[in-house]
């Protein structure tokens, strides 16, 4: 009789809650990860740096593994089907993982957990990627918050409600507590290595696109408020893809950064405010989250939607983000807030457009992020910028790129009879948007 962990998105051993308590319990626990195919079809580049990062980090947890005479085991196909195998090979007590909070994992999950319970086997979740979920912060009557600063106040109020020792930091949150996995390691399943696959036997290859590393400076997060805004500074820590993919734990850099930085935290905050939307409001992927801004007709002009992917646009801080997140698969926050406002408010197309394409290309995509921050720019979510609020690209480059740096390094042609004219006239632009918007809202 054996215990299974299943990972998603967690890929570590070190403190991750599902699997801390998958080793603590009874049985020897084999680790699994799944390509799942319901996802992996949709991916049109074979070369997606996300699906080298994910196997690249499964080999790291391999290797890992078998240095305790461990393995994890990787399969590729349907989930359901894959537990079908799975418990024809093992004899299973409990399959322990993570919660996940997206429309397809938590039907996903329900799916998985409805098949194992008919087998007799039960199937345990844990909180993992985020500090607080789904109805943890909760306004007075127990409705979910819709608006970030009050619910600021009350994550920040609740981390602190409840205290704990830390070998870091003395004492700190219970929430940010760290999960002893270590102590646990002899609990998993003694096994040979496995003959998993390479990732041109799921179908994909490797990439050439750099993965930011995972540490960062303590210097750099003391000092966050006053660079993050600037493109030509290293000044943000870059560590979306491992929070994406969980190849660090969120608890770890919450605790790292309390008291060192509140804007940093505020980011943090962000993070689960997004989730928790997404897990109280599924029906926001795809639709506005303030449902009258569906009225807006957008003129989703095909020739200008394609100049701005592929940043030709004529607006140098524009076209110096798309190219930036073309080539690395990363934007600057800033100018992802630029380059989202320009497309919905200077070009009126579609925020789902934007939201599709930063989700084809983003290293740290993350739907309840991405979409909180597409409806944020378009003015139809939640929180989000009044319609009438419309970045000017010049004005933005002046304050936060005066000097062109992150320009040049991006838009070399600048300045040349190479660099097209502006698409679009920025007062023309701004007007038209307003009465847009105006028309519908009504």
């Amino acid at each position: 009789m054996i215990n299974i962990f299943w990972f998603r998105r967690d890929f570590r051993l070190q403190d991750n809650a599902g699997l801390y308590h998958a080793l603590k319990s009874e049985f020897p626990v084999l680790p699994i990860f799944i390509f799942d195919e319901n996802i992996l079809d949709d991916l049109e580049d074979k070369k997606d740096a996300r699906v080298s990062f994910i196997h690249d980090s499964l080999m790291s947890i391999s290797d890992e593994l078998k240095e305790l005479e461990s393995d994890i085991l990787i399969k590729k196909g349907n989930p359901i089907d894959i537990w079908k195998e799975l418990i024809g090979s093992y004899k299973i007590n409990t399959v322990f993982t993570n919660h996940d909070y997206e429309p397809y994992a938590v039907e996903r999950d329900s799916s998985v957990k409805r098949f194992l319970n008919s087998q007799g086997i039960l199937f345990k979740t844990y909180k993992d990627q985020v500090i607080f979920e789904k109805e943890e912060i909760l306004k007075n009557d127990g409705t979910p918050y819709t608006v970030f600063t009050p619910y600021s106040r009350k994550w920040k109020a609740k981390l602190f409600s409840k205290t704990a020792d830390s070998d870091e930091i003395g004492l700190t949150s219970y929430y940010v507590k760290s999960y002893p996995t270590e102590a646990y390691y002899a609990n998993f399943y003694a096994t040979i290595p496995f003959s998993n696959p390479s990732i041109e036997e799921i179908g994909f290859e490797k990439t050439e696109i750099d993965i930011p590393g995972k540490s960062v400076t303590r210097g750099l997060i003391k000092q966050y408020d006053e660079t993050r805004n600037f493109p030509f500074l290293k000044g943000t820590s870059r560590l979306g893809i491992h929070f994406r993919f969980g190849t660090i734990s969120i608890r770890e850099k919450a605790r790292n950064a309390l008291g060192l930085n509140e804007t940093y935290v505020n980011e943090l905050i962000w993070r689960d405010f997004y989730a928790m939307i997404l897990s109280h409001f599924p029906d926001n992927v795809g639709n506005a989250f303030r449902a009258k801004y569906e009225k807006v007709e957008w003129r989703n002009n095909e020739s200008d939607f394609q100049n701005w992917c592929k940043g030709k646009t004529g607006y140098p801080i524009v076209d110096a983000g798309m190219r930036e997140l073309n080539a690395t698969g990363f934007m600057h926050n800033r100018v992802r807030m630029v380059t989202a406002s320009f497309l919905t408010k200077h070009l009126l197309i579609d925020w789902r457009r934007g939201e599709a394409y930063f989700a084809s290309k983003l290293l740290d995509y993350d739907l309840a992020s991405n979409n909180g921050g597409w409806q944020w720019a378009a003015g139809c979510g939640t929180d989000a910028a009044p319609y009438f609020r419309i970045f000017n690209p010049t004005t933005q480059q002046q304050k936060f790129d005066k000097e062109f740096k992150y320009i040049k390094q991006w838009v070399p042609e600048y300045g040349t009879s190479q660099y097209p004219e502006p698409i679009v006239e920025h007062k023309y632009a701004r007007q038209r948007c307003l009465e847009t918007y105006k028309a519908a809202l009504g």
